[in-house]
């Protein structure tokens, strides 16, 4: 009976992150152009339609109208269900990882807005503030209020302040050196949301992370000459994976860091 309980409880956790999915793809779409993200109803992009409730529920419907729209036939991006069941699969394992929890919602709601930047960024190359400032100021209010235990208001704080001066201070270098651009305004703000989740830790861990994987990509881009020096490659996909990453992994690879660390200084 327990199991068929907490099966039913993943199977929810499952569809809720498919909806919240799908709101996502409203919110990617919409946000860069300024556009409410609530009026009007979801509709084809091409013909203008008005898509029925049986032809928006998350996943499954793109798969009954086999990727075309039911009234103008044109093509329906594969992103939209891709972007409803990794939201699915994010909040199912967040689902497991802390249980039906205040942390779980929280934890849930900072990947799914990480989720979104992910996306916007890679068509626009632009981090919304709506997206970036409204979360910093949550963040700070959530763990102030308790809901993120094992971190206190001051962690917060300080992570916000540190996500935010270590891209400004070497972007605002750069800038006066180079008389050019080297890092948007949108990353300083979002590593400052993630610090506001996260603490200075966090942020230490997402950037280290986060400039890894960037620059191999970099130079794998090169090597491959789909890239080359001079071409803009977004930083905020590198940063909301390694922040999601930390909410999964950070805690047990941080201590397994300090752990070593202390096996060392011995």
């Amino acid at each position: 009976m327990e199991f068929e309980v907490d099966l039913i409880l993943v199977a929810a956790a499952f569809a809720f992150g498919a909806c919240v999915g799908s709101f996502l793809n409203v919110i990617i779409f919409r946000l860069p152009e300024n556009r409410s993200i609530v009026f009007p109803s979801s509709r084809c992009p091409q013909c203008e339609q008005e898509i029925g409730a049986f032809d928006n529920i998350p996943i499954l419907s793109y798969f009954i109208l086999r990727g075309k729209c039911r009234n103008c036939n044109n093509p329906i991006p594969f992103r939209y269900p891709l972007v409803e069941f990794t939201t699915a699969i994010l909040c199912t394992a967040l689902f497991l990882k802390f249980g039906l929890t205040t942390e779980f919602g929280v934890l849930f709601v900072f990947c799914a807005a990480l989720e979104a930047v992910f996306w916007i960024d890679l068509d626009h190359m632009i981090i919304p503030d709506a997206i970036s400032l409204y979360g910093l100021v949550l963040g700070i209010l959530v763990v102030s209020a308790g809901f993120v235990p094992g971190l206190q208001w001051v962690q917060s704080v300080s992570g916000a302040i540190l996500g935010g001066l270590i891209l400004y201070v070497p972007a605002y270098i750069y800038e006066k050196v180079r008389h050019a651009e080297g890092l948007g305004a949108g990353d300083i703000k979002l590593l400052a949301m993630i610090g506001a989740f996260t603490g200075p830790y966090g942020v230490i861990f997402v950037l280290f992370f986060s400039s890894l994987v960037g620059s191999l990509t970099a130079i794998a881009g090169m090597f491959l000459r789909n890239v080359n020096s001079g071409t803009p490659i977004p930083f905020g996909p590198f940063l909301t994976a390694a922040a999601i990453g930390y909410v999964f992994f950070g805690a047990d690879i941080l201590d397994k860091f300090f752990e070593l660390s202390s096996l060392i200084g011995d």
